[in-house]
């Protein structure tokens, strides 16, 4: 369907006998309105990227193209920003069309599987950096594509079976660099699309390339004018470096240096202003504390706001805040577009913008059933449903530790009293940057834990978490393992002392760097925790791999691993899940904690799902939770025969 948000007229665009023609579960557009991508095939591969294969519908004539050959595999689809050219990319090269009806033109021919990589990023940059499939950037009116080369030629793999059905299981190989190896090497070329064979590299700049580096961000500003952001391998040195096009080379114009304490993430992108020299980029104050800050000429202006969109067309920025947004061409005073909408019902929001902003449609994350004045969907059926339900009530504060104050959020079973006591679930991640308590509206495992077990869950944001300042944030720098851990156990303790809870039914757990740090904190021998499950742990950080999140935290402590405290997982049950097609935290770490455990003659509960990778999707995703129920219920619910 296609809405008009002045008019309110809408209409059908494509039937789903379209669809069904081609089996299409997906679609894209083109931008001139023309034609239509329609996506079938999906085949997942790792956390982002997948391939598919694409039928191109002509709107005007009501039939697919039968001329156009798209490989039936491809890695990556993608139209232009205006008319309906396109890029794909197969068998990692590059393809470009002029038009839907054109032949295709290959633009690089070195292409190949886990050497060579042209517009669809390595295993490291899809999840460590770009957090995304895709590696080709069009230019504002689609006259140049930019794309990035990985070359993986050096990086050293990792193995892993997969069982499947055969008589033989096949061996999955992938590029994956830990402590001390090679890391992939980026460069960034840019093609004229209207001479394909015109291509020129967007070189390093000399106090990057002499290295080891990360091509971290890309941003078009004209069509002769692009900003990429690079990081050293050690992400203490982010430069983002301004390009001008004269035709033959792309020269160095204007340079952005800074030098983080610690770099947990990749760096925000810039948005460019209607000038197109100055620029608004989120970076920390002199106080820690993420801000928008107006870049030109070198020089930085500090707002008090952090941006979330920039109109295309008209001399306006919009802003974001937490929950309420500012728009102004000037410095005047904000004005607030969502203070007033549902405000006790929407405390975790985000916009999404139109191309010339325009418009926005405001994403309400919760704490309740939201309804919004164009109602797309309503919720009415399950607010009502849940009526029947006894749901649990959320309380939300903070903690004083470490002389901080920090937020913590605890679901509370129905009709709950103080005067009783209840056992308690720690749901942890505690990883670098990461947040656990907030304002988003959830139902998961914990809403029926609550409801139905009658088990108190609270999650605590310790220090190394996110959104609460740099300082905070930064508290774990080369000390992984150490603070966010102690902060875990602290704060249960003050849990204990608010009265209500029973200090012999307390577990924790956690996925992924929650599984590393309920294991971590089960391993701290503190007494404090009875039980703990961790789902796909680290288990050493040398097995993980090394890139922005990890790099800079080589010199952590030696006690900073499961393995080393195997010992002292003998006061609490341990339940250790894994799948073993994790192209992520590899089944390598689960298998040494295994080891280590047996060693050290400490009896505990392990579950392997076959095949799975990372998130454990599929029937495992149901099994899972199942299992881990039942483990909660002999440790927390029912009590133990003496």
């Amino acid at each position: 369907m296609l809405h008009n948000a002045e008019t309110g007229d809408f209409f059908e665009y494509i039937s789903n006998n379209t669809f069904e023609q081609v089996y299409a579960t997906d679609y894209i557009i083109s931008a001139d309105r023309k034609y239509i991508c329609f996506e079938s095939n999906y085949s997942k591969q790792w956390r982002h990227s997948f391939t598919a294969s694409y039928s191109i519908y002509d709107y005007d004539s009501s039939t697919f193209l039968k001329s156009v050959n798209i490989p039936q595999v491809v890695q990556y689809f993608a139209w232009a920003p205006t008319g309906n050219k396109l890029a794909y990319v197969w068998n990692y090269n590059i393809y470009l069309k002029p038009n839907a009806t054109a032949e295709a033109i290959q633009v690089t021919h070195n292409g190949k599987e886990n050497q060579i990589l042209n517009g669809a990023p390595d295993w490291v940059y899809e999840e460590e950096v770009f957090s995304s499939n895709e590696a080709i950037w069009w230019s504002p009116t689609g006259k140049y594509l930019a794309y990035a080369e990985f070359n993986d030629t050096g990086v050293h793999t990792i193995e892993y079976s997969l069982y499947g059905n055969g008589q033989y299981p096949s061996t999955v190989v992938v590029p994956y660099p830990k402590a001390g190896s090679t890391n992939p090497k980026a460069k960034l070329f840019v093609v004229d699309t209207i001479n394909p064979s015109r291509r020129t590299q967007v070189v390093v700049p000399d106090s990057i390339g002499a290295g080891d580096h990360y091509l971290s961000s890309v941003t078009w500003v004209t069509d002769e004018r692009i900003a990429v952001q690079w990081t050293k391998r050690k992400q203490n040195h982010v430069l983002l470096q301004i390009y001008d096009f004269d035709g033959n080379n792309w020269n160095k114009n204007q340079v952005l240096v800074t030098s983080p304490q610690t770099l947990w993430y990749v760096p925000l992108q810039p948005m460019f202003a209607e000038d197109h020299i100055s620029f608004y980029k989120v970076m920390s104050d002199t106080y820690g504390y993420k801000h928008l800050h107006r870049v030109k000429d070198v020089s930085i202006l500090f707002l008090k706001v952090i941006v979330s969109s920039k109109s295309k067309s008209s001399n306006q920025i919009l802003f974001v805040t937490y929950t309420w947004v500012v728009i102004g061409s000037s410095h005047s005073a904000p004005q607030c577009l969502t203070c007033g909408l549902y405000k006790d019902r929407c405390q975790y929001n985000s916009a999404y913008f139109s191309y010339d902003a325009s418009y926005y449609r405001m994403d309400c994350y919760g704490h309740c059933f939201v309804l919004e004045l164009l109602v797309l969907r309503d919720n009415k059926d399950l607010e009502e449903m849940l009526k029947e339900f006894q749901m649990p009530t959320m309380q939300r504060g903070t903690l004083r530790v470490a002389g901080f104050d920090l937020w913590y959020q605890m679901m509370l079973p129905p009709n709950f009293q103080k005067n009783k006591k209840y056992p308690l679930l720690i749901d942890v991640y505690g990883g670098p940057c990461s947040q656990k308590a907030d304002y988003r509206y959830r139902l998961n495992w914990g809403s029926y834990l609550s409801s139905t077990e009658g088990i108190i869950v609270a999650s605590f944001d310790g220090r190394g978490s996110g959104y609460q300042g740099d300082e905070i944030m930064h508290s774990i720098y080369q000390r992984l393992g150490t603070f966010e851990v102690e902060d875990q156990i602290t704060a249960t303790r003050k849990f204990i002392d608010m009265g209500f809870i029973d200090k012999e039914r307390i577990a924790i757990w956690g996925w992924s760097y929650g599984g590393y740090v309920t294991s971590m904190a089960l391993g701290a021998g503190s007494g404090v925790f009875k039980c703990g499950i961790a789902v796909a742990p680290v288990a050493k950080w040398e097995y993980y791999a090394v890139t922005v999140s990890t790099h800079k935290q080589l010199s952590i402590p030696q006690n900073s691993t499961v393995t080393s405290r195997a010992k002292n997982f003998k006061s609490a049950d341990y339940l250790l899940v894994h799948g073993t097609a994790d192209d992520n935290v590899h089944f390598q770490q689960s298998a040494q904690i295994s080891k280590a455990l047996v060693v050290q003659q400490v009896d505990f509960e392990a579950m392997w799902y076959t095949d799975r990778d990372h998130g454990l999707g599929g029937p495992a995703y149901h099994h899972l939770y199942t299992h881990m129920s039942q483990f909660l219920q002999k440790c927390l619910v029912k009590p133990k025969s003496i």
